[in-house]
């Protein structure tokens, strides 16, 4: 891929400055949370990845988005894990896919088609993953887990994971975005593929029967998701999928707490919305 160091990458709110103007040094990797599930990785050479990009103003958010999808721009993948709102923002994709000509989609692979033709996408700008079928793209190479939210299913339209996670893989350095889930028999061996990964941003929220009967489908709590992380060792744990809407968050605190206490050398790094953090 060929760019332009000069040509403006983003404009508007300041943690777009920011990211434009970021120069990770190598073998490190830049990283903002737009709050929920959502984050931009900056790699050395000026890559860019959105994951899980929630941009749409909708009125339940507790967090006002920190960029409108007009104002995103110079993104070169983009990662929806699963077909709901908050991770894949369907108001918002065909604006970013205008605003971003380079940007290639990844999307679980059972709704590639029908996410395309939705959203009015060129199908070779979409495409679908799932265990086995990992995407490559330059140096970047992304690999799809299962996820269970809050089950292991497979999609009514295609064979195949309707919800993911994703490793993030780019010269030596792994980062594994869970997607939403809860923990499965597996999970822990799939991602023992990775010896070593440098960072692991969790959903935190968890799950409870008054959620689950108002239909908000759940996640690792944060204790499963602290066990999750001291068990492997990331270099980085993460606790992401909180303070965004009010009947369904929880409290980093609890996960950082837990963490300093029960596995005392895992680094645990809890977000401000907007903020720069370095990888590796």
């Amino acid at each position: 891929m060929t760019m332009n160091p000069s040509e403006p990458l983003f404009s508007g709110p300041p943690c777009l400055a920011e990211i434009e103007a970021a120069r990770p040094p190598a073998g490190t990797v830049a990283a903002w949370w737009l709050g929920q599930h959502s984050f931009i990785l900056k790699y050395p050479g000026g890559m860019r990845i959105g994951l899980d990009l929630f941009l749409s103003d909708t009125p339940k958010r507790l967090l006002p988005p920190l960029a409108r999808p007009d104002q995103l721009s110079g993104l070169d993948i983009i990662v929806g894990t699963h077909d709901h709102g908050d991770h894949i923002d369907r108001p918002a994709w065909p604006i970013l896919a205008r605003n971003n000509p380079r940007a290639q989609f990844v999307v679980p692979r059972t709704i590639r088609d029908l996410l395309a033709a939705d959203l009015g996408l060129p199908l070779e700008r979409v495409h679908g993953v799932d265990v086995g079928m990992p995407f490559a793209r330059d140096a970047i190479t992304i690999t799809a887990l299962p996820a269970a939210h809050e089950r292991l299913e497979a999609s009514a339209h295609e064979p195949g994971h309707s919800c993911l996670g994703v490793v993030v893989e780019m010269a030596g350095t792994a980062i594994y975005h869970a997607g939403d889930t809860c923990l499965y028999e597996g999970i822990w061996a799939a991602l023992r593929r990775w010896p070593r990964l440098a960072a692991m941003l969790l959903p935190i929220n968890g799950r409870d029967a008054a959620r689950y009967g108002a239909n908000i489908i759940g996640n690792m709590t944060w204790q499963e998701a602290v066990d999750l992380a001291g068990e492997l060792r990331p270099g980085l744990a993460v606790p992401a999928h909180w303070g965004m809407f009010s009947a369904n968050t929880e409290d980093p605190a609890k996960f950082a707490d837990y963490a300093r206490l029960k596995y005392p050398d895992l680094r645990v790094h809890v977000p401000t919305p907007g903020g720069r953090w370095i990888i590796g």
